[in-house]
């Protein structure tokens, strides 16, 4: 069993990896949800996403390691219980459903919600959402991380709102991620995904995890929070239009 030796698949998914992992460690919302995307335009959405298992792990540790004293616990608490609620329902369909439905709910959700905060922005006395809403989007969350690793967008149209520090933002969502990703790995060994050409794979990227997370966690430390929440819409558009293309294709 060899890993993949197309250079072309090297020349989309390197980019994919680092932007991942300033994802993972900087700005927890649009850019990370571009990888898959990024990858299946030289594999297929499931190989793509089985690849980056074992480099999510190590960005998932290092992100935690970075700001672990930056978690909001009680929303993370919160949290957990409906993203693998997601994480169940993913595996039970990931056979029955077409990836390009996946990308194109996935897509036209994320454009709908940039558009509300375009459009209608809070005010600064509005009141959070309701935890209702922040349940069905965090199930959302899990079920979308299955299939595609796109947790972020669905996720964020309730923190967001929150209106937490950079830090703390990223911070919760680092460690709402590692467990969401840990809940992954059982599954996806079930459905074939973890065979050891997709491994050996992953190993070649793993060298470029670290390099984007260090970029990611010297921003995150050091940008302005109006800044930081532009470059978060800024992703979370270039997701949707990607993942729309997708599955228009």
């Amino acid at each position: 069993m060899t890993l993949i030796t197309d250079p072309y698949f090297y020349a989309v998914a390197i980019p994919a990896v680092l932007l991942l992992g300033v994802s993972k460690s900087g700005f927890g919302a649009g850019f990370g949800s571009l990888a898959v995307p990024m990858m299946a335009l030289a594999v297929s959405v499931p190989q793509a996403a089985a690849i980056l298992m074992p480099v999510l792990l190590v960005m998932d540790l290092l992100g935690m390691a970075a700001f672990r004293k930056n978690v909001d616990r009680s929303l993370l608490r919160f949290l957990l219980p409906f993203g693998l609620l997601g994480i169940g329902v993913g595996a039970f369909l990931f056979k029955v459903l077409d990836p390009r439905v996946v990308a194109g709910i996935v897509g036209a959700f994320t454009l709908l919600f940039l558009a509300q905060r375009l459009l209608f922005p809070p005010r600064p006395d509005s009141s959070p959402p309701p935890t209702w809403l922040g349940a069905l989007l965090t199930a959302t969350s899990g079920f979308t991380s299955f299939i595609a690793h796109a947790g972020g967008p669905p996720i964020n149209a309730y923190v967001i709102p929150l209106r937490l520090s950079p830090l703390l933002f990223t911070g919760t969502l680092a460690f709402f991620f590692f467990f969401i990703n840990m809940a992954k790995w059982i599954p996806y060994a079930w459905l074939g995904l973890l065979d050891g050409r997709n491994m050996l794979t992953s190993l070649a990227l793993l060298p470029f995890a670290p390099v984007g997370v260090w970029v990611g966690v010297r921003i995150a430390h050091r940008i302005n929070p109006v800044l930081f929440y532009r470059l978060i819409y800024t992703g979370m558009f270039l997701t949707g239009v990607k993942l729309l293309w997708d599955a228009w294709r």
